[in-house]
């Protein structure tokens, strides 16, 4: 009986992931061009047809259709079940490291955010304050709440991640005359520093040089733009801290271990 109840909290979860992976598919379309989050309804980007409530079910509908518009019969992009099951899949892990507690919540929101600012940065290159910016007070706030922090560790972490950043945002674009990264990856860090903590900027960074040190070599050698090709930093910077939630205590100790 325990372990029915237990499946059925595991799928209910999945499910509200879903949903919030679909307004996550809002968000990621609609904040880069000013639009409203509430209305018009929900359209197919190819015929401007509506979608109808039972062509939007998360990831269902999308399967019962096979990717395309019921009406213009034109290919939907992937990306719209990948988001949608990012939150799902997110929204379950969450609960089964943190529970049903307020830091799932805070953690859970908070990796929301760093996926809907990823495909923004990817599609437009840039990273919205409308997130970033309330999302340092708002960061610094729920430290009083959670149990891995304290305020202190937030209001380090928002300036060594922010200030961190911006040092070496400045000091690149004096030796180049290029700018390497934008003002946003500034705050987006400082945000994350505010919900991890300094530890976790640390590791942010740490994980973020890595992965998009290498993501673009790879990139310029196939494309063959050398240093004018401009790589997005944000989904960097969103993997490190996301992996910091999962497995920040783990890493920092491998770390130290070596």
């Amino acid at each position: 009986m325990y372990f029915l109840s237990e499946n059925v909290i595991h799928i209910t979860i999945f499910i509200y992931g879903l949903c919030v992976g679909s307004f996550s598919n809002v968000c990621i379309y609609r904040l880069p061009l000013s639009k409203s989050l509430k209305s018009p309804p929900s359209n197919c980007p190819h015929c401007s047809s509506p979608i109808r409530f039972y062509d939007n079910i998360p990831l269902v509908s999308y399967i019962l259709l096979k990717g395309k518009c019921r009406q213009c019969q034109k290919r939907i992009s992937f990306r719209y079940p990948f988001v949608e099951m990012l939150g799902g899949v997110f929204a379950l892990f969450i609960y089964l490291k943190y529970g049903f507690t307020l830091e799932a919540l805070v953690y859970y929101t908070f990796i929301i955010c760093l996926v809907i600012i990823t495909f923004i940065d990817i599609d437009h290159q840039i990273i919205p304050d409308i997130i970033s910016l309330p999302g340092i007070p708002i960061g610094f706030l729920a430290s009083f709440a959670l149990p891995s922090i304290t305020f202190i560790d937030s209001l380090i972490g928002i300036l060594a991640g922010g200030g961190s950043l911006f040092i070496v945002l400045w000091t690149y674009h004096l030796i180049t005359g290029i700018e390497g990264m934008g003002g946003g990856d500034v705050k987006l860090l400082a945000m994350i520093g505010a919900i991890v903590g300094w530890e976790g900027v640390i590791l942010t960074i740490f994980i973020s040089s890595i992965t998009g040190t290498i993501v673009g070599l790879f990139i310029m050698l196939r494309t063959k733009k050398g240093l004018k090709l401009a790589v997005p930093f944000g989904p960097f910077l969103s993997t490190g801290a996301i992996l910091y939630v999962f497995y920040g205590s783990e890493l920092i100790q491998w770390y130290f271990n070596i």
